[in-house]
C-alpha cells in the first residue's frame, strides 16, 4: 500500500512538472508569435525610407530615426531606462571623433528599457546599430539590411515582452533595448555605452546583438532557413546550450559557425557591437546573415528583404532573450577572456 501510495505521489508529481513545462513553452510560442513579418515590414519600410537619409552618424536623417523608435516605445507602452533622464543617452561628437577624426556631429544611442519582476538589478541587453552610412554623392544609402532589420527586429522584440507582462508574464531579469550610433565609424555607440553603462557592467548578464538578419548570403543561395551564429561559446558554455536548445525547440532554423571560427580572416566576432560588451567579460551573441552583393551599396533596399527569415531570426533572438531572462540562475562565465 505504502508502496503505492509513493509511485502515486511520483506520479502525480512528474505529471504536474510536465504540464507546467508544456504551459511555460506555450506562454513563450505565444509571445514569440506576435513578432510578424507583416509588422517587421511596416517599420521597416518607415527605417529605411529615403526620409531618413541613409541615417548617418549625427545626421538629421538618424535622429529622425531615433524619434521613430522612440514613438514606437511610447506606443508600445515601454518606458526610458531607470536612472534615465528620457530614450536618449547623448554620445559627443569630441567621443566620435577622439580615434580617428571623421568630424562627425554629437550623437546618441537610444535606449528602452522593461524591468524585471524577481531579479530587476540583473540586466540583459539587446542591441543593433540603427546608423548606416548616410549619401554618396547624391545617392542615399537606406541599409534596410544593415542594419535596418536588426533594428524592427528589436522593436518587435520589446513589443513582445511588453505584452507579455501586461498578460502576467513579465520577464524575471530587467531587458535593455539598446539602439547604438556610430556603428559604421568604428563601434562608437556600443564602446561609450560599455564605458558609460547605465547599469553595472557586473549586473549584465548578456548581450544578444542583432546585425543584419533579412537576407541570405551565397552559402546559402538555396534556402534563408540559417543563422550565422557568432561568440555564443566564447565566455558561456550556457549561452551556447541556450542558443541551441531554444532554437531546437521554438524556430528550428540551421545554425551555421562558420564565422565563429576564431581563425576565420572575416573576423566578424570583432565587428559589431557585441564586440565591446564581450571584451568586458560579458558573454554576447552575436546573429547575422551574412554579406551579399548590396552590403555598403545604395542598392541595400526594403524591397529585397525576405521577411520570413526576417521573422524566424528575430524569433530566435527572442526565445533567446526569454530563456535568459527568466531562467533561475543567470548565465555562468566559464572561459577566460581572449
Amino acid at each position: 500500500m505504502k508502496k503505492n501510495l509513493a509511485l502515486l505521489v511520483f506520479m502525480t508529481t512528474l505529471s504536474c512538472f510536465a504540464q507546467k513545462k508544456a504551459v511555460n513553452n506555450d506562454i513563450t510560442t505565444t509571445f514569440m508569435n506576435t513578432i510578424t513579418a507583416d509588422q517587421l515590414k511596416t517599420k521597416l519600410y518607415i527605417v529605411a525610407s529615403d526620409e531618413m537619409e541613409g541615417r548617418d552618424t549625427g545626421s538629421k536623417g538618424q535622429k529622425k530615426a531615433g524619434e521613430y523608435l522612440i514613438s514606437q516605445y511610447k506606443k508600445s507602452g515601454i518606458s526610458y531606462p531607470k536612472g534615465a533622464k528620457n530614450y536618449y543617452q547623448p554620445v559627443p561628437a569630441a567621443y566620435l571623433n577622439a580615434k580617428r577624426n571623421e568630424n562627425l556631429p554629437d550623437s546618441e544611442n537610444i535606449w528602452a528599457y522593461i524591468e524585471g519582476s524577481e531579479k530587476p538589478n540583473e540586466v540583459l541587453v539587446i542591441s543593433a546599430h540603427y546608423d548606416h552610412v548616410g549619401i554618396k554623392n547624391g545617392d542615399i544609402y537606406n541599409g534596410a539590411d544593415d542594419d535596418g532589420s536588426g533594428t524592427v527586429a528589436i522593436l518587435q522584440i520589446a513589443q513582445a515582452f511588453q505584452k507579455a507582462k501586461k498578460a502576467g508574464h513579465g520577464p524575471k531579469r530587467s531587458i535593455l533595448f539598446l539602439h547604438v550610433t556610430g556603428e559604421e565609424h568604428g563601434l562608437h555607440g556600443s564602446r561609450f555605452y560599455s564605458e558609460n553603462p547605465l547599469f553595472p557592467i557586473a549586473n549584465t548578464i548578456a548581450d544578444i546583438n542583432i546585425d543584419m538578419i533579412g537576407r541570405r548570403d551565397v552559402e546559402h543561395a538555396n534556402t534563408n532557413n540559417y543563422v550565422y551564429v557568432i561568440g555564443a561559446d566564447r565566455l558561456s558554455t550556457d549561452l551556447h546550450n541556450i542558443t541551441v536548445a531554444q532554437n531546437d525547440k521554438y524556430t528550428h532554423l540551421d545554425l551555421d559557425y562558420k564565422f565563429n571560427d576564431p581563425k576565420d580572416p572575416n573576423h566578424f566576432y570583432e565587428r559589431s557591437d557585441h564586440y565591446n560588451f564581450a571584451k568586458n567579460g560579458i558573454p554576447s551573441v552575436f546573429l547575422f546573415n551574412g554579406v551579399h552583393a548590396d552590403y555598403h551599396q545604395k542598392s541595400d533596399e526594403v524591397d529585397k528583404i525576405e521577411f520570413d527569415a526576417l521573422a524566424k531570426r528575430a524569433q530566435l533572438a527572442f526565445v533567446i532573450a526569454w530563456d535568459l531572462a527568466n531562467r533561475p540562475e543567470r548565465i555562468v562565465v566559464d572561459k577566460p577572456l581572449k
